[in-house]
C-alpha cells in the first residue's frame, strides 16, 4: 500500500476538519470560501493553566486559493478558552482568534519535492486536513501568563486571600528574626505569673 492511500485511508471525508478541494480543479487563481464549525478532540494546551478543552468548537472563516503549487489557505479560526489566573488561580473564561496561512502542497509539486515531509503541509488525493493547522497555532498562540484583568494584584503572600478583597491597609506585622528571641522574652515577661494576684 503506499503512503498516500494510507494517508488517504486515516482522512474521514465526513469530518469537518476535511476538505475536499477538488472543485478548485488545480487552476491558479481560482478560490472559494469556507465556514464551518469544527471540535478538537483532545484538550489543547497547559491543563490547570489555560487550555481550548476537548469537545469545544471552533469558528472556521477561511479562504482556499488554488496557486501554481497548492492550495493555500488563509483566514480566522475562533474558539473558547478556559484556565485560571496565573496570579490570583480565580477561574477564567475567554475568547481565543487565530489567523491561519498555510500552503498545502500537491503531490507532484516543486514544493513538495523540495522540502521534508514535516515542513510543509500536503495535498491527499485532494484533501486537505485543516486540523494540526489550527491546532498548532492555537497552542502557540495560548498565553503563557494568563490574567483575569490586566491589574490583578494576586494574592496576599501573608495569608494567601486575594488582595482585590482585602481593605487598602491590609497587611501583616513582620518582626526581624535577629529581635524575635527579645520580643517573645518580653512578651513572656509581661505575662502575670499564676497565682500572683490572690498574693498581692
Amino acid at each position: 500500500m503506499s503512503e498516500d492511500k494510507f494517508t488517504t485511508d486515516r482522512l474521514d471525508v465526513r469530518s469537518p476538519w476535511i476538505v475536499d478541494t477538488r472543485e478548485l480543479g488545480r487552476r491558479a487563481g481560482l478560490s472559494r470560501t469556507l465556514r464551518r464549525t469544527a471540535a478538537v478532540d483532545v484538550t489543547l494546551g497547559v491543563p490547570d493553566v489555560i487550555t481550548v478543552p476537548s469537545g469545544v468548537e471552533i469558528e472556521l472563516d477561511l479562504l482556499l486559493e488554488s496557486v501554481v503549487e497548492g492550495v493555500l489557505v488563509t483566514g480566522t479560526a475562533t474558539t473558547r478558552t478556559a484556565g485560571q489566573c496565573s496570579r490570583c488561580l480565580d477561574p477564567i473564561e475567554g475568547e481565543l482568534t487565530v489567523d491561519l496561512t498555510e500552503l498545502f502542497a500537491y503531490p507532484d509539486s516543486t514544493t513538495e519535492a523540495t522540502t521534508e515531509e514535516d515542513e510543509v503541509s500536503r495535498l491527499v488525493d485532494d484533501l486537505i486536513d485543516l486540523q494540526p493547522v489550527v491546532r498548532d497555532a492555537m497552542v502557540l498562540a495560548l498565553p503563557l501568563v494568563p490574567l483575569c484583568s490586566a491589574d490583578c494584584r494576586g494574592l496576599c503572600a501573608g495569608c494567601g486571600v486575594k488582595w482585590a478583597d482585602l481593605e487598602p491597609d491590609h497587611g501583616h506585622e513582620t518582626i526581624d528574626p535577629r529581635w524575635a528571641a527579645l520580643v517573645e522574652r518580653l512578651a513572656n515577661d509581661e505575662t502575670p505569673a499564676s497565682g500572683a494576684d490572690d498574693n498581692a
